[in-house]
C-alpha cells in the first residue's frame, strides 16, 4: 500500500486513513447557540417586578384589598349583633387578636376595635387582646411598608415637614413613636408607615406601641365593657381617661404651633 506517493515517483496517492484525518480537522464542530435572548428577557421582567416603584404598587393593592374586605365585612356589627356564636373562649380571643391585627392595616379606627374587645370579652380580656392585636397589626404595617414602600418613598422626603419627621424617628424612634401612641391625633396607620419609610428598628417601634397603646387601649376596653351602664363609675373615669389625652395633645399643638410652622 502506498503512503503518500509511488516509491517510483509516481503521482501522489493520499490513503484513505489520512482523508479521515484531514476532514476531521478540517470542520469545526457544530456550537450550541446559547439562549441569551429569554435569559435577557427574565433578568429585565424580574429587576422591573423588583423595582420599588413596583412593589409600592403592590402595597397600595393589598391595602386597597383590605380596605375593601373590611367594608364588606362590616367589622361594626360586633358591637350590635356580637360574637358569632360557633367562637368561644380562646379560640375566640385568638380570632379576634388577628382580626384586631388585619383591620388595623386596613385603616379601621383602633378606637371601634377597643370598644368592641371590651363589649366581647370584658375589661382585663379585652386589653389583652386589643393590646395584642394592636402590637400584630402595628408589626404587619411596619414589615409591609418596610419591605414594599421604603425605597420608593424615602426619595421623595423632600418637603421640610417630612424631613422633619423622619429626622425624628430615625434618630429618636423609641421615644419618637412612645409620644406619639400616648397623645391621640395622628392616626395608627399613618404612624406605622411613617415609622417603616424611616429607619427606625422593628423592636422599639414595637416597644413602644406596646407600652404607648396601653394608656388609652385600656379606657376604651373599660368604656366598652361597661357601655350598659353609661353612668356607672367605671364608664365616667374610663372616658374622662380618653377625652384627657386628647385634650394634652391639643395643648401641646398649640403651644408648638410656631415651631411647627417654621417647619
Amino acid at each position: 500500500m502506498l503512503d503518500a506517493t509511488t516509491r517510483s515517483g509516481g503521482t501522489a496517492t493520499a490513503s484513505p486513513r489520512a482523508t479521515a484525518a484531514e476532514l476531521a480537522v478540517a470542520v469545526p464542530p457544530a456550537t450550541t447557540v446559547s439562549p441569551a435572548v429569554p435569559t435577557h428577557f427574565a433578568a429585565r421582567c424580574t429587576r422591573v417586578l423588583l423595582s420599588p416603584w413596583s412593589r409600592l404598587s403592590l402595597l397600595v393593592v393589598l391595602l386597597a384589598a383590605g380596605a375593601c374586605g373590611v367594608l364588606m365585612f362590616e367589622p361594626q356589627r360586633l358591637l350590635t349583633e356580637g360574637w358569632p356564636p360557633q367562637l368561644s373562649g380562646a379560640a375566640a380571643a385568638a380570632v379576634f387578636t388577628v382580626a384586631y391585627g388585619v383591620c388595623t392595616v386596613a385603616f379601621v379606627p383602633r378606637p371601634l376595635l377597643n370598644l368592641a374587645a371590651g363589649a366581647l370579652f370584658g375589661s382585663q380580656l379585652g386589653l389583652g387582646v386589643a393590646l395584642t392585636g394592636t402590637v400584630l397589626g402595628a408589626g404587619i404595617a411596619f414589615c409591609l411598608g418596610r419591605a414594599l414602600g421604603q425605597d420608593a418613598l424615602r426619595p421623595l422626603l423632600r418637603g421640610r415637614w417630612l424631613k422633619a419627621a423622619d429626622g425624628q424617628l430615625s434618630r429618636h424612634g423609641f421615644r419618637s413613636m412612645l409620644m406619639v401612641r400616648l397623645f391621640p391625633g395622628v392616626p395608627f396607620w399613618a404612624a406605622n408607615y411613617c415609622a417603616s419609610v424611616s429607619r427606625m428598628g422593628l423592636l422599639p417601634f414595637l416597644l413602644a406601641t406596646g407600652l404607648g397603646s396601653i394608656p388609652n387601649t385600656a379606657a376604651y376596653a373599660v368604656a366598652g365593657a361597661r357601655a350598659s351602664t353609661p353612668t356607672s363609675p367605671a364608664f365616667l373615669i374610663a372616658m374622662a381617661c380618653i377625652a384627657l389625652p386628647a385634650l394634652a395633645g391639643v395643648v401641646v399643638a398649640w403651644r408648638k404651633r410656631h415651631q411647627l410652622r417654621r417647619l
